[in-house]
C-alpha cells in the first residue's frame, strides 16, 4: 500500500492535468477552476480517504483538530466504504456536516449569535467544479490503492509460482 507521501505526490502531481483536462473539456470560467483546484487540494490533503485509520498524515494535517476523525476511523474499517470511489467521499463530508452541525447547535444552546449565512451566488457550474474536485482527488487515492495492490498480488503470484516449480 503507498505511504501517505506517495499518495499526496501522486495526487499533487495529477492536479494540474485534470485541472487542464477540466478546462478543456468543460470551458469553465476562472471561478470554477478555481474552486475545482481548491476543493481537490484540499480533499487530498484534509478530507483523503485514509482518515480511516488511526494515524495517518491527513489527520495529523488538521493538527489540534485532528481529534474529531477518532470516531470516523472507529466507525470505517481501512480500505472498506471509505475507500469507494462513489460513497467515499460522501461518508465523509456527511461525517464532517454532522461534526460541524453540532459545534453550531452547541454553539446555539450556548448563546452565542451566528451569522446567517446566504448562498444565493452557488449554481450548478460551481457545484460541479466542487464535485468534480472532491471526486477526483479521491478516485486518484483509490485508483493508486489498487493499482499497486494489484501489482504486489500479481508480482506475489509469480513467485510464489516460480518457487513451487
Amino acid at each position: 500500500m503507498p505511504s501517505g507521501k506517495t499518495h499526496a505526490r501522486f495526487e499533487l502531481i495529477a492536479l494540474p492535468i485534470l485541472a487542464g483536462a477540466y478546462y478543456y473539456f468543460l470551458k469553465p470560467g476562472w471561478m470554477e477552476i478555481t474552486l475545482f483546484a481548491t476543493a481537490y487540494l484540499l480533499t487530498s490533503l484534509f478530507l483523503s480517504p485514509d482518515l480511516d485509520l488511526h494515524k495517518n498524515s491527513a489527520r495529523r494535517r488538521w493538527g489540534v483538530l485532528g481529534f474529531i476523525w477518532a470516531p470516523y476511523s472507529t466507525f470505517f474499517k481501512h480500505r472498506g466504504i471509505s475507500h469507494s470511489l462513489i460513497i467515499g467521499p460522501l461518508t465523509r463530508l456527511i461525517y464532517l456536516s454532522i461534526v460541524v452541525g453540532l459545534v453550531l447547535y452547541g454553539l446555539k444552546v450556548a448563546g452565542v449569535a451566528l451569522p446567517k449565512a446566504q448562498v444565493s451566488w452557488v449554481n450548478e457550474d460551481l457545484l460541479l467544479a466542487l464535485a468534480a474536485g472532491i471526486y477526483l482527488s479521491n478516485m486518484m487515492h483509490v485508483l493508486l490503492d489498487r493499482t499497486v495492490t494489484l501489482f504486489k498480488s500479481s508480482s506475489h503470484r509469480r513467485r510464489r509460482v516460480s518457487y513451487s516449480r
